[in-house]
């Protein structure tokens, strides 16, 4: 790696050429991308598990057999050379195929057994998802699931995950995208803040209120929130801001105050009271994964069960057009649904 002050080296130096002692590796690949993707070799070694110096020294092993010089260090971190930038192109080669060829070993793999990846937004993962996963897994013993739950959507292309379910539209062409289903937001809050401060009648007396709101890296809701608030700031008003759905679900269903939910948050187990204050927000939920995991019979399993987890025929609060959670009894028609508050809020209440 060559350092800032390389241009002062004699320009008869510059000519030495380096010999390169061999190909390099995809480990070597890997480290290189792992550089280029998170800015320096310090990021780099951390997302990896090693040492700054051995991150180092492997660079240096990978500039050996290359013979170039891959980046440039600076204050900022690591930049790229003109070789660099013809490496990188090489290397995401590199990285493709090796994800093709661990596609490849997955459609020859058993067919029901293994484990099997799915990424879910953090909500959605553990208050919708994760009780109904337990039915699927009892289904397929043999099926180890992993559940990633994140604010963060999963890379699918890079096999972060077989599947993904998120809130925003991936824009990746070489992934399959299918629209689960929306979900409607307003306003809720428990019938204890209720009885203790009264309920708003619309959005001027809300302002008198104690407002909880969620604030995680989505634009969305910081444009939401001024929207509704304009020119009001969030200190005096805000009571609780938290950055994950699961926290800002249990603030407002202990009676912290009044927020903002998916209109299924009615049904998942806290008594909650959706208030009509003339405020109704659709984000929809978008399934991707791979064209080619389709012919994993595991894989395929598994994305079958997602779709009919968020089938909108089945559970009215997915479909497009608003359902009012009022409206619930008389549009569900399913079998009971989870509460997430058996064995733990009921008891507690006793």
């Amino acid at each position: 790696m060559q350092d800032l002050d390389a241009s002062r080296v004699p320009q008869g130096e510059h000519a030495i050429k380096v010999v390169p002692r061999g190909l390099p590796d995809w480990d070597a690949a890997r480290l290189f991308l792992a550089v280029v993707r998170k800015g320096s070799l310090r990021a780099a070694a951390q997302a990896l598990g090693l040492s700054v110096n051995a991150v180092r020294r492997r660079v240096a092993d990978l500039e050996g057999a290359l013979g170039v010089t891959l980046f440039t260090r600076h204050v900022d971190g690591a930049r790229l050379t003109l070789e660099g930038e013809t490496m990188l192109a090489a290397a995401m080669r590199m990285e493709a195929a090796s994800f093709d060829l661990l596609r490849a070993r997955d459609r020859s793999g058993p067919d029901v057994a293994g484990e099997v990846r799915l990424a879910v937004t953090e909500g959605l993962g553990t208050y919708w998802v994760a009780p109904r996963l337990i039915e699927f897994q009892r289904a397929n013993p043999k099926l180890m699931i992993d559940l990633n739950c994140a604010m963060k959507s999963a890379d699918v292309l890079r096999l972060e995950a077989d599947a993904a379910v998120q809130l925003t539209r991936p824009q990746v062409q070489d992934l399959r995208v299918v629209k689960l289903g929306r979900l409607h937001f307003m306003f809720f809050a428990a019938p204890s803040y209720l009885e203790t401060f009264g309920t708003p009648r619309d959005l001027t007396e809300l302002t008198q209120h104690r407002i909880l709101i969620q604030a995680d890296d989505n634009a969305q809701w910081y444009r939401l929130y001024d929207r509704l608030f304009p020119g009001i700031p969030p200190a005096g008003l805000v009571a609780i801001r938290t950055n994950v759905s699961s926290a800002h679900y249990w603030s407002i269903a202990g009676g912290g105050g009044i927020g903002i939910l998916p209109t299924y948050a009615n049904v998942i187990g806290a008594p909650l009271v959706a208030l009509d204050l003339g405020v109704r927000e659709t984000v929809d939920i978008w399934l991707t994964y791979h064209p080619d995991v389709k012919r994993i019979e595991r894989v395929r399993r598994l994305i079958g069960w997602i779709v009919q987890s968020f089938s909108p025929q089945s559970f009215p609060w997915f479909r497009d057009e608003f359902v009012h959670p009022k409206e619930f009894d008389k549009a569900y028609h399913g079998a009971p649904l989870p509460n997430i508050l058996t064995g733990f809020g009921e008891r507690a209440a006793e």
